[in-house]
């Protein structure tokens, strides 16, 4: 039985992108680019009349919301899946987009064959994430305890590698702020550095070790 084309919108405000993902549709048989677009505002504005079952976008534009406009385009096309594609692979930015309705996120440059299997992906598990961002996963998985800390010392460090504040430290340990300072204080203390860019760099070297 034969499965019926998936249609496809993309918004990117790069002149050069457009020209490329118009190439690349043009050689997927399965998969239909029905409208390019250089904002989101454009795209939700959009009189497209054949509801999209893929959005593909770069960060959505500060001035309308930023990432948050994921939200808008799920209330217009419920069923639609979003990769957003984008240069940047913040983990915490990383983690907003799929809080915010991404169901992928792939990472710049794009190949014909790299957009073509996160399409796929997207069809078939309903999901995508390129190879580096999923090495970033794995890793935080993978990340090892320090023996030197406690075990509360050791959760807060998950955390700061993960780009958490101390005060969403604290929301997520159920703990004052106060309490998270004074932890942070003796890691500091034990990595004998002063600052958290300095913690991070050590606790990697140590993590490598």
């Amino acid at each position: 039985m034969q499965t019926k084309n998936l249609n496809v919108i993309v918004i990117d405000n790069d002149p050069l992108f457009k020209k490329t993902y118009k190439h690349y549709f043009s050689l997927y048989s399965d998969y239909n680019l029905i409208g390019i677009y250089g904002s989101a505002k454009d795209a939700l504005r959009s009189s497209t009349t054949v509801a999209p079952d893929i959005i593909i976008t770069d960060i959505p534009e500060e001035e309308f919301g930023g990432i948050d406009v994921l939200i808008k385009f799920k209330k217009k096309a419920v069923n639609a899946k979003i990769i957003i594609v984008s240069e940047q692979n913040d983990f915490t930015l990383i983690k907003k987009a799929f809080k915010n309705g991404a169901n992928g996120y792939l990472t710049k440059p794009l190949t014909e064959m790299r957009l073509y299997d996160a399409l796929n992906s997207i069809k078939i598990d309903g999901a995508a994430i390129s190879n580096d961002i999923a090495k970033q996963v794995i890793s935080m998985f993978q990340r090892k305890s320090f023996n030197e800390f406690s075990k509360r010392e050791n959760e807060i460090i998950d955390l700061l590698f993960e780009g958490e504040t101390y005060k969403t430290i604290a929301e997520k340990l159920f703990v004052t702020a106060s309490a998270v300072n004074f932890h942070i204080q003796n890691i500091y203390l034990k990595l004998n550095v002063n600052s958290k860019s300095e913690a991070l760099d050590k606790l990697r070297q140590l993590d490598c070790a």
